[in-house]
C-alpha cells in the first residue's frame, strides 16, 4: 500500500504558543522549565496530528527553538570564537545568544548572521566556518526527541540536514568542500546512534540538487553517500524540494540511498522520469500536495497521475507535501471568521495531513486509462508588453540634480527604514477596534497621538528624513492586503519567518485592484507636523506577492502587476499631497529569483518592471527609495540596478558588511544612492557609538560619501522604544561625527 509522511511540520503551535513562550523567557517572566515543557507539548501535538490521520510515521528532528540550521551548527560544534568569551550557564542560553545575541544569562554578543532559506521568507542563521574548522557531535538534542516520539508509541523518521547543503549554506571559506572529510565522521557517527535507538529510515536534506551546482559538488554526492550508506540497517530518504533537479535527477536517484523524495509541484514534470531512474528496491517519495501555499489540491488529478506508480511499486511509492509544512499555517479549524464558501478551497497543514490519508485510499481505487497532465502556469505576453516602458524619465544623474536642490540635505543624511515599535498598548487598541469595543474616531486619535509621537521623538533625535512609524500597520505586507480588492486575510494563519517571528500572509483570492488611498491621509498628517522630510511608505508589488498566499490559476507575475497598478495609483497620490520622498519597499525580490540561472531573466523581466512601474510616473524631483534585507544580492546586482531607485538601504550590519560589496563602486555596484545599514535591529543590544562610527567610516571606504544614507539594517517594528531612542541617537551621533572628520 502507498505510504504517507511529511517533511517536516510547524513548530510554531497552533496558536502560537513557541512565539509567545520564547519571548516570555527572555523578558523574564517564565522559567527555562516552563519554556523546555511548551516545546515538548507542542512536538506531541504535531506528532499525534501526523499518527491521527495514519501516517506511516512521525517526522522528528523538524522542531528548532530558533533555527534548523543552528540546531545543525551546534550539533557539529559551529560555535564562532566570539561566543565563548562571557558564555551562558547553560546550552539554551547559548543557542540563543548565537542566534539573538543576548539570552538570560551570558554576556550579550554579536548575533549570527541570517540570510533566506533559498526562494522562501523563512531565515536561516548562517553557519561561520573558518580554514581550519574542526567538527564535534552533540546529538543529545535529537536522539532525546527520537526517544520523545518512541516513548509515545510512534514510529520516528529522524531528518537531518544533509551535509553537502549544511557547507553549502556557511561563510567564511573559499573552498568549502575542503571541510568535507572532517564533518563526515560527525554524520556517520550520528547515523550509527539513532541507528542504535531503533530507528528504520533516516530523512536527509540536500535541497541543493535543486540549484546549478558546480561539477566539484555534483561529485562530492557521489563520495559522500557511498561513505553514508555503511551504516547497514539505517536507511537513507534523500529529499529535494524548491526546484526541479534537471540534470542531477539522475545523479539523485544514482546515490546508494534507499529512496528520493522529489518536489512535483514545482516539477512535474520530472514524475515519469523519476519513476523510471528508481532503483529496484528504491522508494520514491513524490512531493504532490504543495507545502508552501494554502489552496485544497486536486486529488483526483493525483490520483490520475499517480494510479500506474501507484500499482506498480506498491508500498515503495510514498506520497507527502512537496517539502516541509514549516511555510503553511497551521489549523484551518482555527479559523472561525472565513466564509464558508472561501474556506472550503483551503487546507493548512493540519488539513493536508487529512490530503494525504484521503489520497493514499483514492490509489487503492481504480482509475481511468487517461491520466490528467499536470500543467503550471506561465507568463502572459501581455504583462511583458505592459513593462515596455516603465522606466522613468529623466535619468538618475539629473534626477539626483533635481533632488538635491530641492531637499539640501546634510552630507550623510540619517533616517530610519520606516516603522517605529508596535507597543503592548498599540497592538491593544488595535484588538479593541478589530473587535469594535472601541470607535473608529476612538482608533484614528489614538494612531494620529501615535504618529505625532513618532515624529516629535525623531526631530529631538535629530534625524534628517522622518518616517511616520507605521502605527497603522500590523504587517508591511498584511496591512496592505486589507486595503486592497482581491485578498482574504485569515484570524490565524500565522508562519514562521524567523526565531519568535512570525507572519500572517494574505490569500490572493481574486483580481486585485485599489478601491481608495491606503497611506495618503497617515503621511499628510505626519507631513504636517514637521518641517523636514517625511517618507511615504510602501510595500512594493513583488514583496506583497511573495509575502502572500499566491493564486495557482494564473502565472504570479499577473498578479504582480495587477498590483503595481494599484500602487501606482498610491504613489501619484502620495505626491500629490505634497510627500516628495516615498520609500517602495521590495526585501523579498531576492527570494522570488528561481533556484535556476536560465529562469532568472524571465522573472526579472516582470518583478523589476512591476517595480518600476509603480514609480514611472512621478516627477523628477520626487526621490524614490527602496529597502532590501537579509539576502545575498552579489548574483542579482543588475536586477537591483534595474530597479532604477534614488536611493537603497540594504541590510549589512549583521552580516558583517560583507553584502555591501556588491554595491562598493570598486565591484561596478550601485550607481545611485545608498544606505547601508550600520547597527542590527533584530538583536537587542544597542550599538556603542565609537563602533557605529569605526563601522560608518568602513563603509566609506567603498563607497562615495556623497552617495552615503545613514539607518539601521531594517524596520523597528520588534523593538522596544528604550532600545531604539538609545539606538537611534548613537547613529545620528556617528553620523556627524564622520561628516565633520570626512567632509
Amino acid at each position: 500500500m502507498v505510504q504517507t509522511h511529511v517533511l517536516g511540520y510547524p513548530r510554531i503551535g497552533a496558536d502560537r504558543e513557541l512565539k509567545k513562550a520564547q519571548e516570555a523567557y527572555w523578558r523574564g517572566e517564565i522559567s527555562q522549565q516552563r519554556l523546555l515543557e511548551v516545546g515538548e507539548s507542542i512536538r506531541r501535538e504535531n506528532w499525534q496530528a501526523q499518527a491521527s490521520e495514519g501516517l506511516n510515521s512521525v517526522t522528528v528532528g523538524d522542531f528548532a527553538w530558533y533555527d534548523q540550521v543552528l540546531n545543525h551548527s551546534l550539533m557539529f560544534g559551529v560555535v564562532a570564537e566570539r561566543f565563548a568569551e562571557g558564555a551562558a550557564n547553560n546550552k539554551l542560553d547559548q543557542y540563543f545568544r548565537l542566534a539573538r545575541g543576548r539570552a538570560p544569562s551570558g554576556q550579550p554578543v554579536a548575533a549570527s548572521a541570517m540570510t533566506k532559506w533559498f526562494d522562501t521568507n523563512y531565515h536561516y542563521l548562517v553557519p561561520e566556518l573558518h580554514e581550519k574548522q574542526t567538527f564535534t557531535l552533540d546529538s543529545n538534542w535529537l536522539l532525546e526527541e527520537i526517544r520523545e516520539a518512541q516513548a509515545l508509541g510512534y514510529k520516528a523518521k529522524p531528518v537531518v540536514l544533509g551535509p553537502l547543503t549544511y557547507l553549502w549554506l556557511g561563510r567564511g571559506v573559499d573552498d568549502v568542500l575542503d571541510l568535507l572529510a572532517n564533518l563526515l565522521p560527525c554524520y556517520t557517527e550520528l547515523f550509527s546512534q539513532i541507528e542504535s535507538l531503533g530507528v528504520e529510515w533516516v530523512q536527509i536534506d540536500e535541497p541543493i540538487l535543486g540549484l546549478d551546482l558546480p561539477e566539484q559538488w555534483r561529485k562530492a554526492f557521489q563520495a559522500v553517500y557511498a561513505q553514508l550508506n555503511h551504516t547497514a540497517n539505517l536507511q537513507l530518504l534523500l529529499t529535494t524540494y524548491f526546484s526541479s533537479l534537471r540534470e542531477n535527477l539522475q545523479l539523485a536517484f544514482s546515490l546508494p540511498v534507499a529512496g528520493v523524495h522529489i518536489d512535483c509541484v514545482r516539477a512535474p514534470e520530472e514524475l515519469a522520469e523519476a519513476a523510471q531512474l528508481l532503483g529496484e528496491d528504491q522508494v520514491l517519495s513524490a512531493g504532490v500536495l504543495n507545502g508552501r501555499n494554502v489552496w485544497r489540491a486536486d486529488l483526483q488529478k493525483w490520483h490520475s497521475q499517480l494510479k500506474s506508480l501507484a500499482d506498480r511499486l506498491g508500498g515503495r511509492l510514498w506520497v507527502s507535501a512537496s517539502c516541509s509544512l514549516l511555510h503553511s499555517p497551521v489549523d484551518l479549524d482555527t479559523e472561525t471568521s472565513l466564509p464558508a464558501e472561501q474556506k472550503q478551497k483551503l487546507a493548512f497543514s493540519r488539513q493536508k495531513l487529512a490530503e494525504l490519508a484521503q489520497l493514499q485510499k483514492l490509489l487503492a481505487e481504480p482509475v481511468p486509462s487517461t491520466a490528467t497532465p499536470v500543467k503550471k502556469p506561465i507568463a502572459g505576453n501581455s504583462v511583458t508588453e505592459r513593462l515596455q516602458d516603465s522606466w522613468r524619465a529623466p535619468r538618475y544623474q539629473d534626477r539626483a540634480a533635481l533632488q538635491e536642490k530641492r531637499w539640501q540635505l546634510p552630507l550623510l543624511p540619517t533616517t530610519t527604514i520606516g516603522s517605529f515599535p508596535q507597543t503592548d498598548l498599540l497592538r491593544k487598541v488595535r484588538r479593541q477596534h478589530r473587535s469594535g469595543e472601541i470607535s473608529e474616531s476612538d482608533y484614528t486619535q489614538h494612531l494620529r497621538a501615535e504618529i505625532a509621537e513618532a515624529i516629535r521623538r525623531q526631530e529631538i533625535l535629530g534625524l534628517d528624513v522622518l518616517v511616520h512609524g507605521e502605527a497603522e500597520r500590523n504587517d508591511m505586507v498584511e496591512y496592505f492586503g486589507e486595503q486592497l480588492q482581491g485578498f482574504v486575510h485569515t484570524g490565524n494563519g500565522w508562519v514562521q519567518s524567523y526565531g519568535s517571528r512570525c507572519v500572517k500572509p494574505p490569500i490572493i483570492f481574486g483580481d486585485i485592484s485599489r478601491p481608495q488611498a491606503m497611506t495618503v491621509e497617515w503621511s499628510r498628517y505626519a507631513q504636517s507636523l514637521t518641517q523636514r522630510p517625511v517618507k511615504g511608505m510602501l510595500t512594493g508589488p513583488v514583496t506583497i506577492l511573495n509575502w502572500s498566499f499566491p493564486r495557482e490559476d494564473i502565472h504570479r507575475s499577473e498578479s504582480c502587476l495587477q498590483i503595481a497598478e494599484a500602487l501606482r495609483q498610491e504613489v501619484l497620490d502620495l505626491e500629490n499631497a505634497g510627500i516628495g520622498i516615498i520609500q517602495i519597499d521590495e526585501p523579498a525580490l531576492r527570494e522570488g529569483v528561481p533556484l535556476r540561472e536560465s529562469e532568472h531573466a524571465d522573472y526579472f523581466a516582470w518583478a523589476v518592471g512591476c517595480f518600476r512601474f509603480t514609480c514611472s510616473e512621478v516627477k523628477a524631483e520626487t526621490q524614490i527609495h527602496t529597502h532590501m534585507c537579509y539576502s545575498n544580492f552579489n548574483a542579482i546586482m543588475e536586477a537591483i540596478v534595474s530597479l532604477d531607485a534614488d536611493v537603497i538601504t540594504i541590510e549589512s550590519a549583521r552580516s558583517d558588511l560583507r553584502l555591501l560589496s556588491a554595491f562598493a563602486d570598486r565591484n561596478g555596484g550601485y550607481p545611485n544612492e545608498i544606505g547601508p545599514g550600520i547597527y542590527d535591529i533584530h538583536s537587542p543590544n544597542v550599538p556603542e557609538r565609537e563602533e557605529l562610527v569605526e563601522r560608518l567610516k568602513k563603509i566609506a571606504e567603498v563607497v562615495p560619501i556623497q552617495r552615503l544614507w545613514v539607518n539601521p539594517d531594517c524596520g523597528l517594528k520588534t523593538r522596544s522604544w528604550a532600545e531604539v531612542g538609545s539606538s537611534l541617537l548613537n547613529m545620528v551621533e556617528a553620523a556627524r561625527t564622520v561628516r565633520s572628520e570626512l567632509a
